[in-house]
């Protein structure tokens, strides 16, 4: 290494801290002027201190001495040389080395710094993190990609070397790190998955026991859905973790007893399920047999039942009887059943309570059918008077119990659905989470859509079924619940007077994606106006259940209650019914809720006469009949045009225009017109208008004459009452003035 330079005549630049380490030889070329040389040599001795290097330093005169030493190809022309040397190239290409120098440090900094982070992190526990992690790492990771560089001086290649030893060390980590995430990935799979076998193992077991537990309900259902689906699911996803360890997955000791559990749990619920199904083929092969002695059964009870007493009053109706008996019973083959302790020794391992409970009854009806139709008893007309009427008691029993099963079972199902559809639709309308789903028009309309539904909800599941639940023994005093809980019972009216509006609301908005998740969390593949219609059912299902539990309580100790509460549904389902239509009239300016309760409302064909009008004009009247819907309210009867049905559910529902109104204080009635069973006159204003009304049936015109007389007596009693009232209260001035008639007869 060597040092030639000339500083305004000064050699004090070469200073100890200019040179590396390995510096051999200083040659130092003085002056050529005399000046100039003394004032060097000056300046040397002042500064041959600051040299402080333990090398030597030899004084050249000229440049020719200077070539002893060096050879001319490496000094520059300056110096007698042959090199060629640019200084401002040299400045720049020692300014684009310095650079890359910084950019090959901050890159292994950065590479480095980006290792560190990545042998810190954590491995996430969930599906998603671990996603979001292998994502952002490798994100990170192509954005630290090196720029390529080609300078082919010395200095580069060094630090080209070190960069590419830096990079080659960070991507042989990067390669184990995304490995590593790679198989947390796949290990979050495997246990999500794994703990989701497991569960719907659980789950299909309880339904298993739940279906051994009810069988004569539900033992047409083999298997629970799917079984062996589902123990190869869990068979594969155990071959799965198999895989992952002869890969050599990091978590191996973790996923080795999962697979074991896996492999057991399955052979244990398929062995459970083998069983199973031997146990419910068999309880089938029980179930169908006493469903072919019930059906049996049941045929000969109404064989039985429907038999009249009377015809049994004689020895030849009694014949008869037993003739048709006998008949029934030569056909009936392998449907009796009269050994029980054999069949249940047969059935031992699928018995319960509710087979025995079949069982004997179909035996018991066996063994009364068998006497009454035996021959002895041809000749004994009471004892088969007696055996009828027994017979037709017990399935009256038989029945009101069925009837009182039915109504309890109902009522609990509908309960859930009202809890189902409240928590799955309504509360969603109040979820953050679901708030972008809902549409616009479905905002803040939650009590119009579901209207009073919360309200019916507690009611059936705070008051009406535990109430019920208490007349499972005695079904035929159900009645009075019913009666007790009338005025609660009208909460349906104010449900279906909303039931309109909620149509009108759903329609607008029934393909949103609120309506369609909510659903499709539910698993329901009914939409939600299915469900909002289940109030509607459930109170005209009432009625139903109501007559056939008094069909079979004729003569029993609440059969009063049982005709007293379906009358009382029937009102319900009638008030609803009619103000259903009475909420559809348009063009009434008045306010209905004077006109007092509305008692009828119906459709007649109305001819109209006005003794004033012309001749031809009434003619006409006559023979075009105006179809009119009737609305009979206790202060008025509104007469209105019903206009055609259309829309869809509710919209279905007629609207009315309204055409004209009598005030029932000035109207009278001709219960006959013209010889026509169902017409009627309806005149006012001493017949100056006479309406005939022609009803579609006799029985609906006597019904509607009934219903006006009824009004028009109510009324002329007011007015009696009115009218002594006003009598009394002027007694005492007619008193007075009596007095002073006497005192001054003048």
């Amino acid at each position: 290494l060597y040092v030639c330079a000339q500083i305004n005549g000064q050699v004090n630049f070469i200073q100890n801290g200019s040179f590396p380490g390995n510096l051999q030889l200083v040659l130092v070329l003085r002056p050529t002027t005399l000046l100039q040389r003394t004032l060097s040599d000056i300046l040397f001795k002042f500064n041959k201190d600051e040299f402080k290097m333990k090398v030597p330093v030899i004084m050249l005169s000229s440049i020719t001495e200077l070539h002893s030493y060096i050879d001319r190809s490496q000094l520059t022309q300056e110096l007698g040389g042959t090199q060629e040397y640019h200084h401002e190239k040299w400045i720049s290409h020692r300014t684009a080395i310095e650079g890359f120098a910084l950019m090959v440090k901050k890159t292994a900094q950065t590479l480095q710094s980006f290792g560190s982070e990545l042998a810190e992190t954590e491995l996430p526990n969930e599906i998603q993190a671990t996603t979001l992690l292998l994502s952002t790492h490798t994100s990170k990771k192509d954005k630290t990609k090196v720029a390529p560089f080609t300078h082919t001086h010395t200095h580069t290649h060094t630090l080209l070397s070190q960069l590419d030893e830096t990079e080659r060390a960070f991507e042989e980590f990067w390669v184990r790190h995304q490995t590593k995430l790679e198989q947390c990935l796949q290990l979050r799979h495997f246990e999500h998955n794994y703990r989701e076998k497991l569960a719907t193992f659980s789950e299909n077991l309880v339904k298993m026991e739940y279906l051994w537990e009810d069988l004569p309900k539900k033992s047409d259902l083999l298997l629970c859905p799917g079984p062996q689906e589902i123990l190869d699911k869990a068979l594969a996803l155990s071959r799965e973790g198999d895989e992952l360890i002869q890969n050599s997955h990091y978590a191996e000791d973790s996923i080795q007893p999962k697979c074991s559990e896996l492999r057991a749990v399955s052979e244990s619920v398929s062995s459970s399920l083998r069983d199973k199904k031997d146990h419910l083929l068999k309880a089938m092969e029980l179930h169908h047999r006493l469903e072919r002695a019930s059906k049996w059964v049941d045929d000969g009870i109404y064989l039985l039942a429907s038999q009249p007493v009377d015809k049994c009053q004689s020895h030849e109706g009694a014949e008869l009887a037993l003739q048709e008996l006998e008949r029934y019973l030569d056909n009936a083959g392998q449907n009796q059943l009269t050994d029980l302790s054999t069949i249940w020794g047969e059935y031992d391992m699928v018995l319960n309570q509710q087979f025995r409970v079949r069982g004997e009854h179909v035996l018991w009806f066996n063994i009364t059918f068998k006497w009454t139709g035996t021959p002895r008893c041809s000749r004994d007309v009471q004892i088969i008077n007696t055996c009828l009427k027994s017979v037709q008691r017990k399935v009256s029993a038989l029945e009101k119990i069925h009837v009182m099963n039915e109504l309890l079972e109902t009522e609990r199902a509908y309960v859930e659905e009202l809890l189902c559809v409240l928590q799955g639709y309504a509360s969603e309308m109040d979820n953050p989470a679901m708030s972008p789903l809902i549409p616009a028009p479905l905002q803040n309309k939650k009590e119009i859509l579901f209207g009073n539904m919360p309200e019916i909800y507690h009611f059936h599941k705070r008051t009406f079924l535990r109430e019920l639940e208490q007349y499972t023994d005695c079904p035929e005093l159900v009645g009075r619940c019913f009666l007790e809980r009338m005025t609660d019972l009208q909460i349906y009216e104010k449900y279906c007077h909303n039931k309109p509006r909620s149509e009108s609301l759903w329609r607008q908005c029934s393909d949103c994606a609120f309506f369609q998740e909510c659903q499709k969390k539910l698993e329901h593949k009914l939409g939600l106006d299915s469900y909002l219609l289940k109030p509607v059912q459930r109170i005209t299902k009432y009625q139903l259940l109501l007559k056939e539990m008094l069909k079979y309580s004729k003569g029993c100790e609440g059969a009063d209650d049982l005709q007293e509460a379906l009358t009382s549904i029937l009102g319900i389902l009638k008030a609803v019914n009619d103000s259903m239509h009475l909420i559809a009239i348009t063009g009434y300016e008045g306010n209905m809720s004077e006109l007092g309760k509305l008692l009828m409302q119906g459709s007649f064909s109305v001819w109209t006469e006005h003794k004033k009008g012309h001749a031809k004009v009434k003619d006409l009247a006559r023979f075009k009949p105006m179809q009119r819907h009737l609305f009979l309210h206790e202060k008025a009867l509104l007469f209105c045009k019903r206009r055609e049905e259309n829309g869809e559910g509710y919209e279905k529902a007629p609207s009315y225009s309204f055409k004209q109104s009598l005030s029932m204080s000035a109207v009278g009635i001709t219960e006959n017109a013209k010889g026509d069973n169902k017409k009627f006159e309806i005149w006012c204003n001493s017949r100056e208008e006479v309406y005939i009304v022609q009803a579609p049936t006799a029985e609906v015109k006597t019904t509607w004459v009934n219903e006006i007389r009824k009004v028009l007596t109510t009324q002329l009693q007011a007015c009696r009452g009115m009218f002594t009232l006003q009598k009394l209260q002027l007694l005492p001035s007619l008193f007075v003035l009596f007095l002073v008639k006497i005192s001054h007869p003048t």
